[in-house]
C-alpha cells in the first residue's frame, strides 16, 4: 500500500509535468496557425525538433544526475548526492553555451535539412533564431525538474511547469493575436515561460536540496562519465519521437507536398501529447526505481514496474478512444484548413494504432536506465528511428503516401517486439 501511494505521488506529477512541456509547443501551434493559417503551422512543426534538442539536452543530463542522486540517496552517502546536483548543473550550463554557439550560425542549413524552402524556410527562420537564442531557459527548464522530482518534489515541479505554461499562454495571446509579432513572438513567449519555471526551480534546488559541492570521493571524470552515461537514454527518450518527425516532415513533402507536412504538424502536435504523458508514468516512477535499486531491493523495483506498465496502459487505451471519437474536431483548433483537416482525420487512426507499443517502450526504457541498464535503454530508444526509416524507405514505394503514414505504427510494433526479447535476457 505504500508503493502504490508513493507511486501515485511521483507519477501523477511527472505526467502532468510531461504534457504540459508538450502543450508548449501546442500553444504556439495554436496562435500561429489561426494567426496565419497553414504555412505557419508548417513553419514550427519544421523547425520543432530543434526545440526538441534542446530540451531532450536539458532532460537527459537533468536525469542522469537525478538518477544517480536517487541511487546515492538510497545508499545515505550525502556527500556524493551534492556532488551530483553540482556536476549536473555545470553539465547543464555548457551545454546551454554549446547549443547557442552550434546551432545559432547554421539555422538555415538546419532548415533546409529538414525539407524548409521559399516561405517555409523563411518563417522557420524567424522562429528558430529566437529558441536558439533561448536555448540556456530550455535546457535548465527541463534539466532541473528532474532533479526536483528526485529530491521529492514532483508537485513543486508540476506548479513551476504550470507557472511557466500560464506565461506562454498570456504571451503567445500578446505577441502573436494583439501585436502581431508573428512567429517570432511564439518564440519569444515560449522562453519567457521556461525562464519563469527555471526561476522556481533554481530557488527550490538552493533551499530545499543537500547543499552544493563539487568535491567527493569520486573523481570529477568519473561523476560527469556517471552522469552522462545514463543521460544518453533519457535523451533519446525525449528526442526520439523529433527524429521521426524530422523524417516524416522530409517523406511527407517528398510524398506529398505542403498539405502533407501541414496534415503531419496536427497529427504530430496531438501525438507529442501522448507520448510525453506516457514517458511521464515512466519517469514518474523512476525515483522509486532507482531508489529501491540502490537500497537491493528488487521486489519493490518490480513492483512499481507493474504499476508504471498498468498505468501506462490504461493512459493510452483512454487516449486512443479519446483521439479517435474526436479525429474530425482537432485539426479545425490549430486554424487548419478543411482539406488539412479532412486529411488529419483520415491519417489520424494510422497513428493511434502505436500508441499501445509506445506504452510499452516508454516503461521498459525508463526501468532500465532507472536500474543502469543503460545498454538496454540505448537500443531500444535509438532502435525505433532506425526501424521507421527502414520503412519509410519501403513502404511509400509501394503505398505511396499512406505507406509513409503507416511506417510509423509498424515501426513502433517492430521495436516492442525487440524489447520482448531484450527483457528475456539474463541481467548483466
Amino acid at each position: 500500500m505504500r508503493e502504490k501511494k508513493e507511486f501515485l505521488l511521483y507519477v501523477i506529477p511527472s505526467v502532468l509535468a510531461f504534457a504540459l512541456s508538450g502543450v508548449y509547443a501546442i500553444v504556439d501551434g495554436f496562435f500561429v496557425g489561426n494567426s496565419i493559417g497553414d504555412a505557419g503551422l508548417a513553419a514550427i512543426n519544421v523547425a520543432y525538433p530543434v526545440t526538441a534538442l534542446l530540451q531532450a539536452l536539458g532532460t537527459g543530463i537533468g536525469m542522469g544526475g537525478a538518477v544517480q542522486y536517487s541511487i546515492h540517496a538510497g545508499e545515505d552517502k550525502r556527500e556524493e548526492q551534492r556532488a551530483y546536483i553540482s556536476w549536473t548543473l555545470l553539465l547543464l550550463a555548457v551545454s546551454s553555451l554549446a547549443a547557442v554557439l552550434l546551432l545559432f550560425p547554421s539555422v538555415s542549413a538546419i532548415l533546409s535539412a529538414f525539407g524548409a524552402n521559399g516561405q517555409l524556410l523563411e518563417m522557420g527562420k524567424e522562429y528558430l533564431r529566437v529558441i536558439i537564442l533561448g536555448a540556456v531557459f530550455q535546457i535548465f527548464g527541463t534539466g532541473l525538474v528532474p532533479l526536483i522530482r528526485n529530491m521529492g518534489g514532483s508537485v513543486f515541479a508540476m506548479c513551476a511547469m504550470i507557472a511557466g505554461f500560464l506565461t506562454n499562454i498570456l504571451l503567445d495571446y500578446l505577441f502573436v493575436w494583439v501585436f502581431g509579432y508573428g512567429l517570432g513572438g511564439a518564440a519569444a513567449a515560449t522562453i519567457i515561460g521556461q525562464t519563469v519555471t527555471v526561476a522556481a526551480c533554481v530557488v527550490f534546488v538552493l533551499k530545499k536540496g543537500p547543499g552544493l559541492s563539487l568535491k567527493s570521493g569520486i573523481k570529477p571524470g568519473r561523476l560527469s562519465g556517471n552522469i552522462m552515461k545514463v543521460a544518453v537514454s533519457p535523451f533519446g527518450l525525449t528526442f526520439s519521437p523529433n527524429i521521426v518527425l524530422i523524417l516524416m516532415n522530409k517523406f511527407s513533402m517528398i510524398y506529398g507536398g505542403e498539405g502533407a507536412v501541414a496534415c503531419y504538424a496536427v497529427i504530430a502536435y496531438i501525438s507529442t501529447i501522448v507520448l510525453l504523458l506516457l514517458q511521464g508514468v515512466g519517469d514518474g516512477s523512476q525515483p522509486l526505481v532507482s531508489r529501491y535499486y540502490g537500497r537491493g531491493r528488487a521486489e519493490s523495483v518490480r513492483s512499481v514496474g507493474r504499476m508504471a506498465y498498468i498505468s501506462a496502459f490504461l493512459l493510452a487505451a483512454a487516449c486512443i478512444a479519446g483521439l479517435y471519437a474526436a479525429r474530425n474536431l482537432i485539426a479545425p483548433v490549430f486554424g487548419a484548413s478543411a482539406e488539412v483537416s479532412k486529411m488529419s482525420a483520415e491519417v489520424l487512426p494510422f497513428f493511434l494504432a502505436g500508441f499501445m507499443f509506445i506504452a510499452y517502450l516508454r516503461i521498459t526504457t525508463a526501468c532500465c536506465y532507472a536500474t543502469e541498464k543503460n545498454v538496454r535503454a540505448f537500443i531500444l530508444i535509438y532502435g525505433e528511428p532506425a526501424m521507421l526509416l527502414a520503412a519509410l524507405l519501403l513502404l511509400p514505394e509501394f503505398m505511396g503516401l499512406e505507406g509513409v503514414w503507416a511506417a510509423v505504427p509498424v515501426s513502433q510494433f517492430l521495436t516492442a517486439a525487440c524489447g520482448v526479447i531484450i527483457q528475456r535476457l539474463p541481467a548483466s
